[in-house]
C-alpha cells in the first residue's frame, strides 16, 4: 500500500540511514509532507532534496529529540513516524545517563507524543546488538526471530537499544486520542554499510596511517551478514507501507524483524577489506593478537577507563563487547520480513560494493592529505 498523501516524520533525518530513507521516500512516494527531525539539519542536504521532492512539502524541525514541545510540533497531524535517531556508542565514550536519555527516554517520549497526537504508525530502528552476541560468544548461523538465545548485553549501547525496542513493541495497540490504535514494529538491521558509513571511513583512516594496511581484529571464521544501507532504507519504507495496510498492519504490528540482504556472509574486517582492496589496501592475515589476549587487553582498558574517569576522560579503542561481537559468527535470515511485509532487497552485492568503493575513492585524496598533516 502506497503512502500517497501521508504526512511522515523521520527522526535522525541527517544520519547515515535517515538520509537514505528520506531520499527514498521522496523518490518513491507522493507524500503530502515529510518532516525532517534532527539535532543539526545540514543546509546542503536540504538543497539536494529540492530537486527530488516533487509536490511533497519538506519541513525542517531542528532540535533535541528530548524536547517535548519539539516532538509535539513534529507529530501534529502526522500519520507515520520513522524513528531512526539514536546515540551510537561502541567504545564507552558516552556516559550511560546520556545514552539512556537519548535512546530510551526520548523513544518513550516520542511514543507518548504519537498517542497524544493520534499518529497511528510507528517504526523503530533497532539494532542487531539487541540480540548481542552475548558475553559467552555463542554463535548463531542463519538464525531467525524465533531462534532461542541467552541475550545479556555487555555494552550500555546494547542495553539502551534493547530497552527502547521493548518500549516500542509494548506500545503496539495503545489507544490514541482520536479513538484509533497505535501500530508499532521494530527493525533490527545487521551491520549497515555503504556510502557515508562512519565505521568504514574510520577503518580507511586507520589503514592510511598504517601504510595502506588494515589491521585485523576479527577472525575470518567470524562471519556475519551485513546489509547495504539502500536495502535497509527500503525495508523501512516497505514496513511503513505495511503498517498503513489494514490487513498487514494486524500481522506486522508488535513484531520485530531482522533485516539483511544478499551480501556474502563475511567477517567485519573482511567486509572492509573487500570494499577497500580495489583502492590498493591490504589486510593482515591474522588478528593483531590472539583473541583471548585481545579480550584480556580490552578488560584491562575498561578497568583503566573506570579508574581514570573521575579525573580524566579516557576512551579505550577496545572493549569486551566489541571484541566479542566481531569474533562471533552471528547471522540471521530476513525471510520473515519478506513473508510478512514484502521486504525484497533491491541492491545486490556487486552494486553495493561498487557504490561503497566509489565513495571511498572520492574521499581518499582528502583523507591522505589529512593523514600527512598529522
Amino acid at each position: 500500500m502506497a503512502l500517497s498523501g501521508e504526512v511522515c516524520v523521520v527522526t535522525g533525518a541527517c544520519g547515515f540511514l535517515g538520509e537514505k530513507l528520506v531520499r527514498l521516500l521522496l523518490e518513491e512516494e507522493n507524500l503530502s509532507e515529510i518532516r525532517l527531525l534532527d539535532r543539526n539539519i545540514r543546509s546542503e542536504l536540504i538543497q539536494t532534496l529540492e530537486d527530488g521532492r516533487g509536490e511533497t512539502k519538506v519541513s525542517v524541525i531542528e532540535g533535541d529529540i528530548r524536547d517535548r514541545e519539539l516532538l509535539r510540533r513534529a507529530c501534529k497531524g502526522a500519520t507515520l513516524v520513522f524513528h531512526t535517531a539514536s546515540l551510537i556508542d561502541y567504545n564507552g565514550a558516552v556516559e550511560y545517563s546520556e545514552l539512556h536519555a537519548v535512546n530510551v527516554k526520548a523513544t518513550r517520549l516520542l511514543l507518548e507524543t504519537c498517542i497524544q497526537q493520534s499518529v497511528s504508525s510507528f517504526i523503530y530502528t533497532s539494532s542487531i546488538e539487541v540480540a548481542c552476541p552475548n558475553r559467552s560468544g555463542e554463535p548463531i548461523i542463519n538464525g531467525h526471530e524465533d531462534t532461542p538465545y541467552s541475550s545479556y548485553p555487555i555494552s550500555n549501547y546494547s542495553k539502551t537499544k534493547q530497552e527502547a525496542e521493548q518500549i516500542c513493541l509494548q506500545a503496539n495497540g495503545e489507544l490514541l486520542r482520536d479513538g484509533g490504535h497505535l501500530a508499532t514494529c521494530a527493525l533490527r538491521p545487521m551491520f549497515i554499510y555503504g556510502p557515508g558509513c562512519r565505521f568504514t571511513l574510520n577503518k580507511l583512516r586507520d589503514a592510511i596511517r598504517s601504510g595502506n594496511v588494515q589491521h585485523r581484529l576479527s577472525q575470518q571464521s567470524a562471519k556475519v551478514n551485513p546489509v547495504y544501507v539502500g536495502n535497509a532504507a527500503l525495508a523501512h519504507l516497505q514496513a511503513g507501507r505495511a503498517l498503513r495496510d489494514p490487513e498487514k498492519r494486524a500481522v506486522v504490528g508488535g513484531n520485530f524483524y531482522y533485516v539483511s540482504d544478499d551480501t556474502p556472509h563475511i567477517s567485519y574486517c573482511d567486509l572492509t577489506h573487500a570494499l577497500m582492496s580495489p583502492l590498493g589496501f591490504s589486510i593482515q592475515n591474522k588478528p593483531i593478537l590472539p583473541i583471548f589476549l585481545l579480550y584480556l587487553l580490552a578488560f584491562f582498558m575498561e578497568i583503566l577507563q573506570a579508574v581514570l574517569r573521575p579525573v580524566l576522560r579516557f576512551t579505550p579503542p577496545l572493549n569486551r563487547q566489541l571484541v566479542t561481537m566481531v569474533n562471533t559468527p552471528f547471522s540471521f535470515s530476513y525471510q520473515k520480513a519478506c513473508r510478512e511485509f514484502g521486504y525484497s532487497p533491491r541492491y545486490d552485492w556487486e552494486e553495493a560494493r561498487r557504490s561503497t568503493t566509489d565513495w571511498l575513492a572520492s574521499v581518499l585524496p582528502a583523507e591522505r592529505r589529512l593523514a600527512n598533516k598529522t
